[in-house]
């Protein structure tokens, strides 16, 4: 602290003779580089005031899933800007767990880990009302998901987080779940009946696959290309861009565009390992979430529009069943868990009728 100090001393008196000495255009075009640079020199000592941390950041999918790119990106910018006093450790493919484990691990802090990126509605399980992102057909498109993300709706849900250990920072993508399977194409929810699908353990999705009919059993991502290779499952539902990024294809024949669920993500921080940052380190962290979030969400908007091609070179049956009876199907889905969110719901429904 003291050499920052000495430096802002010269620098300042360094300012000062090129003020007396130089032509006023020289001391216009210099000055504001030099204060810059004394202001980013600050801000990197405030951030490294902190005590020096590690964050164990966990997610379910491999390297090549938009949000492992975009949690790359959040690493980068936070350790650059603390001056490496936070230092972050990226885990993927489900290393510290499957979404359920990891998001458990938070809830016990247990100190598995510190960042979880996972669908907003598998917190459910701890929180109800988180499920209400996930209620099946809200949104036809990605700016209208992305609005209500970002809204004040799924602000009071995930305020009740935090007294579960979890403080939500940005909102990844995952984009809109679509079902494949091994049987054939999903035309109606008729061809749903008796169809054995894995699903995250997540309530609203479960209740979601058995509005239409299937029988959803919940299987930790890591676990489900082997399940799927080995028939031990006839089907599952992600977005394009995890079907694509994940080899899905390989062991799957059958894409039907069925869009029931738009998957958030929530971009989730311990509250525990929250209060060990000092401020100027939270700002920093926040700020990077967002920051990655974006980038993120580009990626999967991109993806979502560029990757059926990839997956019809590759052997997928693709289709675009009529989705109207799928709505009807799942109608049940929402009216039967109105008590769960209670006035949200009312808030949910003005905000769709806007």
């Amino acid at each position: 602290m003291k050499k920052i100090i000495a430096l802002a001393t010269v620098s300042a008196m360094v300012l000062g003779l090129a003020a007396c000495g130089g032509s006023s255009t020289s001391t216009t075009t210099a000055a504001p580089a030099e204060t810059s640079a004394a202001e980013e020199t600050t801000a990197a000592a405030a951030a490294a005031s902190g005590d020096s941390i590690v964050l164990k950041l966990g997610v379910s999918t491999n390297e090549e899933d938009p949000r492992t790119k975009a949690a790359q990106q959040f690493k980068s910018d936070v350790e650059e800007k603390t001056d490496g006093a936070v230092t972050v450790e990226i885990y993927t493919s489900g290393q510290l767990g499957g979404d359920a484990d990891l998001i458990n691990s938070i809830a016990l802090d247990s100190g598995t880990c510190d960042i979880i990126i996972t669908d907003a509605s598998n917190f459910a399980t701890y929180e109800p009302k988180m499920g209400i992102s996930a209620l099946p057909f809200l949104f036809d498109d990605f700016d209208k998901a992305w609005e209500f993300m970002d809204g004040e709706i799924e602000a009071a849900a995930e305020e009740l987080l935090i007294e579960q250990n979890m403080r939500v920072l940005a909102h990844y993508d995952n984009g809109f779940r679509c079902v494949t399977n091994s049987k054939g194409a999903i035309e109606s929810p008729d061809d749903m009946k008796g169809l054995l699908i894995r699903t995250p353990e997540n309530p609203v999705i479960m209740a979601t696959m058995t509005a239409l009919g299937a029988n959803p059993q919940p299987l930790a991502f890591s676990e489900l290309y082997q399940a799927l290779q080995q028939k031990t499952y006839d089907a599952q539902e992600n977005p394009i861009p995890v079907i694509y990024n994940n080899n899905l294809f390989e062991v799957q024949q059958y894409l039907s565009v069925t869009n029931h669920i738009y998957s958030g993500m929530c971009f989730t921080i311990a509250e525990s390992t929250w209060q060990k940052l000092s401020a100027d380190q939270q700002t920093i962290v926040a700020d990077a979430a967002t920051a990655s979030a974006e980038y993120d969400r580009q990626m999967n908007r991109e993806q979502t529009e560029s990757l059926v091609s990839k997956l019809e070179e590759n052997g997928m049956k693709i289709n675009y069943p009529d989705l109207a009876p799928f709505k009807e199907a799942t109608a049940s889905v929402l009216t039967d868990n109105a008590d769960t969110y209670g006035e949200l719901m009312d808030q949910l429904q003005d905000w769709l009728a806007k």
